[in-house]
């Protein structure tokens, strides 16, 4: 069947191909964005490494401060001393002594005779518990021993009649021998009665409770009305004395070899007491003496320093922090803790020298507050005691006068 002409036309000379569509606008524009993107990273990437290089020069470059000129540092001079040798602990505050009292007799209590707080001296009345029962009982046996007192002394009336009738030979020698051992007899009896009626008055004397120690009364234990007896463990009051005080504090083992001789030697340590924080000083008292053995749990031993606590500023059973004065440094090299610079286990400092800083090394043996005792300067060097951060050996550096504010990261270490 022939090909229909309309529906395959036949290229010739006069029929061309079509032109083909132009493209789509909107890629163009995808392109042109991508392409900018690019641009745009690739000049970020490159300042951020150019960033990056310039801090890495700057960083290996000398530290000159901020301009690249000398570095402003305050400084210290090294003076010549003495420094105290302290051993710091943490103690506790201990009475002296501490009385709970309790009951001896038993009865009810007819009176209280001391306010909670209250300071007493040694035989203040403290608690009356009723004394009749004690009272009456006293009376029996004071009773018995005069009755027996008149026995007696009838008998030793009968030994003297028995003796002028014997030396007469009106009786036989045996009815003297008698009487005389029945006047030991009732010498007996009277001693066993004034035993009866002494214990009787102690028993008496317990329903009057009074102080047996000076110091202060804590809350009061017990009210008028109440029963107590003579086997209870019921505590009537707690006395505790305040002045003097002392304070238990532990040692290192390792140092009893600079406490003990000076003990052996009769010197009078001083002890400081501090409160929590270490900041404030309570109180200043005196070493007593060491414990007799080491605790093999912490390797320390105790020891206890003596206060006088005269405006009761130590209060018993109180944290505190004591140091020991062992002993005191003379003639040393004293310079301010905050010039000492560390690089591990190394201690150096800079020292000033016609404008220039020289590293120098150096051995620290006491630090004593705001102060170091130090081998490897000598006083009257010029120290610096600030700018660390900037500071190298031979630095040149300019004396401020005004004091030099810390870095933003708070470190003094070069």
């Amino acid at each position: 069947m022939p090909a229909d002409p309309n529906k395959y036309p036949i290229i010739g000379a006069d029929h061309q191909l079509p032109a083909p569509a132009p493209a789509p606008t909107h890629k163009v524009s995808r392109v042109i964005v991508w392409i900018a993107l690019l641009l745009v990273f690739g000049a970020a990437f490159f300042l951020v490494l150019r960033h990056h290089e310039d801090t890495s020069k700057q960083a290996s470059s000398p530290r000159h401060g901020a301009a690249g000129g000398p570095v402003a540092v305050t400084t210290a001079t090294a003076t010549q001393g003495n420094i105290g040798v302290y051993l710091d602990s943490i103690g506790t505050v201990t009475p002296v002594y501490t009385s709970s009292i309790t009951s001896q007799a038993t009865g009810p209590v007819i009176a209280v005779h001391f306010t909670e707080g209250q300071i007493v001296r040694k035989g203040d009345p403290l608690v009356d518990i009723d004394p009749r029962p004690y009272q009456a009982t006293l009376l029996q046996a004071q009773g018995s021993l005069e009755r027996d007192e008149a026995v007696l002394a009838q008998a030793k009336m009968d030994v003297e009649r028995y003796r002028d009738a014997w030396s007469r030979n009106a009786i036989p020698k045996q009815t003297l021998d008698d009487q005389e051992k029945v006047v030991l007899q009732d010498e007996g009896t009277v001693r066993n009665d004034q035993g009866t009626v002494q214990l009787d008055q102690v028993q008496l004397s317990y329903c009057h409770i009074t102080a047996p120690i000076s110091g202060r009364v804590g809350l009061r234990l017990v009210d008028p009305g109440n029963v107590v007896q003579s086997t209870g463990t019921t505590t009537l009051a707690v006395i505790t004395q305040l002045q003097p005080i002392t304070v238990i504090f532990t040692i290192p083992e390792d140092n009893l070899s600079q406490v003990q001789p000076r003990l052996r030697q009769h010197a009078k340590l001083p002890v400081d007491a501090y409160d929590r924080a270490a900041l404030k000083q309570i109180a200043t008292g005196t070493l007593l003496t060491l414990d007799n053995q080491i605790d093999t749990t912490t390797g320390t031993v105790k020891a206890r320093a003596q206060f006088d606590n005269k405006d009761s500023m130590l209060f018993p059973n109180e944290f505190v922090n004591a140091r020991l004065l062992v002993n005191t440094l003379q003639n040393a090299t004293l310079i301010p803790t905050s010039a000492v610079q560390h690089n591990g286990t190394a201690s150096f400092v800079y020292v000033i020298q016609d404008n220039v800083a020289h590293m120098r090394s150096v051995k620290t043996s006491v630090t004593e507050g705001d102060n170091s005792a130090v081998t490897g300067v000598n006083p009257g060097d010029v120290l610096a005691d600030s700018s660390f951060d900037r500071l190298q050996d031979k630095s040149k550096i300019t004396v401020s006068k005004t004091p030099i504010p810390a870095n933003p990261s708070g470190s003094n270490a070069p």
